[in-house]
């Protein structure tokens, strides 16, 4: 099937910005195991999964549309020298993909596209999940402070 190619390019965008939030994630998750804060270790390294599920899920449709997928292009990353700076850059990555998202989503709709748009719901639920668990994480920093949070991060 032969695809708009704003569609097409956009969903390219949204890859681009899941392969950052991959590697992003992943660093992520081995400094928090090299800190000792394994279970830090395992959220982050969960979140990168699922990043890695959508990638896949975007290239699959790219691929159906009768576009290239681009994965040499990567969107921005911000790799945090501590701990809350992991999390704000996380939340401020997942705040981007959640405006990415629900504009493609209206594109979709737009162009007529809705397994396109239903493919894009499925993953934007799966943003506003990861934004929630950031934000119950700053929150926890904020209420217990940061040292008594990174006790309960350890294995």
């Amino acid at each position: 099937m032969k695809g708009s190619q704003k569609l097409i390019d956009t969903l390219n965008a949204l890859l681009a910005d899941e392969l950052a939030a991959i590697n992003q994630y992943v660093v992520h998750a081995e400094m928090c195991e090299d800190w000792g804060y394994g279970k830090l270790h395992e959220k982050f390294e969960k979140r990168a999964i699922t990043e890695m599920k959508h990638a896949e899920k975007l290239i699959g449709r790219i691929l159906f549309l009768g576009g290239t997928p681009i994965v040499t292009k990567l969107s921005s990353i911000h790799i945090g020298s501590d701990v809350p700076k992991q999390i704000e850059y996380d939340h401020a990555a997942e705040a981007g993909a959640i405006k990415a998202y629900n504009d493609a989503i209206t594109l979709a709709a737009e162009e007529r596209d809705n397994a396109t748009r239903d493919m894009l719901m499925e993953i934007l639920n799966d943003e506003d999940s990861h934004i929630d668990e950031l934000e119950e994480m700053q929150d926890q920093i904020e209420q217990m402070g940061l040292q008594m949070f990174l006790s309960t991060q350890v294995d």
